[in-house]
């Protein structure tokens, strides 16, 4: 059944004609459609064509197809556009931002964070690709004799599956680097999140990045998600961990990789020799930004019990004084959650946690006087293994405080449940923090900073441990993940084998000989 047209006396909080030209973009043959709506106030966006199991196959067609002809461009000439795209995303901020804010409902700051985070991976890519590709030399059997290099091989066609919380980064921060190895993508977006992912295809081709190069298909899980496993080379998924144990063994069964990152329940450690007011303010952005609908916020709060009274009455005082409502405004800390769906889940993880004998030191309480789904950012203590939003993610503005006594006690605590990805420590020792984060399984430690001090370092690589994932994007590592490793190894003057006139015999003493003088040079 074909969904209703937009009601065109409606005033929309976007323009239509420049809505219709984004989904004009969509890989789709049908008349299906799918209504997306802000989270912000219901307004109609516009309308998402769906794609059908035979569009993700043209989809595919026409990638591979571009791609034989991508791979030949050289590196040089590919960092050449992606830092043209840099520059057209700086230049195009604004209306970023503002579809941004529009179709996920975050507060204005956060939608700017995605814009510089991906100018940013342009921008680093851009410059380091190049270096990260180069063929390694590797030593020979025969020093002088063999010379062996490594070739970087780009994989093919990469689907990349993405959320709907932070809808550009993760749109394009993963396959530009697909990109600049030499493949092309396929891309499903979230519902949520196709219209800014699809403007970050409008900008590609901008930037003159091949047209079929990137392609969008539009769709639920359940009708296109195995369409784009079974036809991928790579498969790059973010979301979460029960999702990301399908598409493993999917890729498992097809025999081709996958990067996961997936879900957390991510624990900041406060020492007794923090500072309190430093400390606190940091604790609001772990817990608060993007709504607590970030992977690597904070949910889990563990404080020296020597300060924790101070740090407990500076963080509740920072957090009423947050600025919550109209996200389109530079000055808005926070805005809402981004569906009905998740408004449940944050509500029912803490009427449980109350009913169960919580405290809730702030916040608690949606606000539908402000919007559909806005939720008031909540510190809760007291929280015990029985409460459901002790180990489970919340993916929300709730965060539980705990007392602890040792730092032997805080490491056990902050490594309960399966999840790994990110940890923070604020501590005025920071050797002291370092020498702790190595013993907290995530994927990432932050030191006197929640998340950004790691997100935003592009050379370092960021993924989860345990059932927050496996692979890694940003570095070398989120570039290497695309490409085949081939070795080429080529031989000169003598073969590898009994010189003439020398038997099997005497051709494995001379192997000896040779292998006891490498261990001596101790050459590899």
């Amino acid at each position: 059944m074909r969904d209703p047209e937009l009601d065109p006396t409606a005033t929309y909080r976007l323009d239509q004609q420049a809505v219709r030209r984004l989904t004009a973009r969509v890989r789709a043959s049908g008349d299906s459609t799918q209504l997306v709506c802000s989270p912000i106030d219901g307004a109609p966006l516009g309308m998402i064509p769906q794609s059908s199991p035979e569009d993700v196959a043209a989809a595919f067609a026409r990638a591979r197809a571009a791609q034989r002809r991508w791979a030949h461009v050289p590196v040089v000439e590919r960092q050449r556009l992606l830092l043209g795209l840099h520059d057209l995303i700086l230049q195009q901020r604004e209306e970023i931002t503002d579809l941004i804010v529009s179709e996920s409902g975050k507060a204005r700051k956060h939608a700017f964070d995605e814009v510089m985070h991906v100018a940013m991976t342009a921008r680093y890519y851009g410059l380091k690709s190049a270096a990260h590709l180069a063929s390694d030399h590797r030593s020979g059997v025969l020093p002088g004799l063999t010379r062996v290099q490594v070739n970087h091989v780009p994989k093919g066609v990469v689907g990349i599956i993405s959320p709907w919380n932070y809808p550009f980064t993760m749109a394009l921060a993963d396959g530009l680097p697909a990109l600049m190895a030499g493949n092309a993508v396929v891309a499903k977006p979230d519902a949520q999140a196709t219209l800014t992912a699809l403007l970050g295809m409008r900008l590609l081709e901008e930037a003159g990045f091949p047209v079929d190069l990137w392609q969008i298909v539009a769709g639920s899980g359940e009708v296109i998600g195995t369409e784009i496993t079974q036809r991928a080379d790579y498969v790059c998924f973010t979301g979460s961990t029960a999702t990301g144990r399908l598409i493993a063994r999917q890729c498992a069964d097809r025999l081709i990789g996958c990067s996961l990152e997936l879900g957390g329940k991510n624990p900041m450690l406060v020492l007794r020799d923090a500072d309190p007011d430093r400390a606190a303010e940091g604790a609001v952005r772990a817990a608060f930004s993007n709504s607590g609908q970030l992977c690597v916020s904070m949910e889990r709060l563990f404080v020296a019990d020597q300060i924790y009274d101070r740090f407990a009455a500076r963080f509740v005082e920072r957090t009423r004084a947050m600025t919550f409502g109209d996200p389109m405004q530079w000055a808005t800390d926070m805005g809402p959650l981004v569906s009905q769906d998740q408004l449940d889940k944050v509500t029912a993880h803490v009427d449980d946690a109350v009913a169960k004998g919580a405290t809730v030191l702030t916040g608690g309480r949606p606000r539908a006087d402000l919007g559909r789904y806005f939720f008031e950012p909540t510190i809760l203590e007291g929280v015990t293994p029985a409460m459901t939003c002790f180990g489970s993610e919340t993916f929300g503005p709730v965060i539980s405080l705990y007392p602890f006594h040792s730092e032997t006690e805080v490491i056990d605590r902050a490594n309960e449940g399966s999840y790994g990805l990110n940890a923070s420590i604020y501590s005025r020792d920071v050797s002291r923090a370092r020498a702790l984060a190595a013993r907290i399984r995530c994927g990432s430690v932050n030191i006197n900073e929640a998340f950004a001090a790691s997100f935003a370092s592009l050379d370092s690589p960021m993924g989860g441990m345990r059932d927050s994932g496996s692979g890694r994007r940003q570095g070398s590592e989120g570039i290497r993940r695309y490409v085949e490793l081939q070795t080429v190894a080529a031989q000169r003057l003598m073969k590898l084998g009994p010189l003439p006139g020398m038997s099997d015999e005497q051709w494995g003493a001379l192997l000896v000989r040779n292998e006891r003088i490498m261990r001596k040079l101790r050459r590899a």
